[in-house]
């Protein structure tokens, strides 16, 4: 169904005319919405100052909007990363945590040779020479704090 009339080119014109019996219709045949605003605005990516046609326009140009969205785009990448790194070293203080150490009277083998800093092997040889007391509890083996202490004492 044609909503024009065949004097009207579809190819061709801005504005064409149509007479009609008792009336003359000016047919607008625009690809887009004319605008007759006029606003002077500096381009969010390089600050020249331009003159804008919409409200919304930020950028002086097609280039400029292409290049800030490819830099919008690297600094979410740079701040995902960032996020993720400093959510792994979180889990790794959760992990080990000194102060967790420092607070109990009961220690594990892993725990007691964190604290004295040295390997889990040099606090199980200790348990078998008898320089410290152990307790089975469970599958873990539990020294208590004050006995590491008087280690060096």
């Amino acid at each position: 169904m044609d909503l024009l009339p065949k004097s009207v080119d579809e190819n061709k014109g801005e504005m064409m005319h149509h007479n009609a019996p008792r009336c003359t219709i000016t047919l607008h045949k625009a690809p887009f919405m004319s605008s007759n605003l006029f606003i002077p605005k500096t381009c969010k990516h390089c600050g020249n100052a331009f003159t804008a046609r919409t409200t919304v326009t930020k950028y002086c140009g097609d280039t400029c909007a292409k290049r800030a969205y490819k830099a919008r785009k690297r600094q979410e990448k740079i701040q995902a990363t960032l996020t993720e790194d400093m959510q792994q070293q979180k889990q790794v203080v959760e992990v080990y945590n000194p102060n967790a150490v420092n607070n109990k009277d009961f220690l594990s083998v892993t725990e007691a040779s964190q604290l004295i800093g040295v390997s889990r092997w040099t606090i199980q040889r200790m348990i078998q020479q008898g320089r410290l007391k152990a307790v089975p509890f469970g599958r873990k083996r539990i020294v208590a704090r004050w006995q590491i202490e008087n280690l060096f004492n």
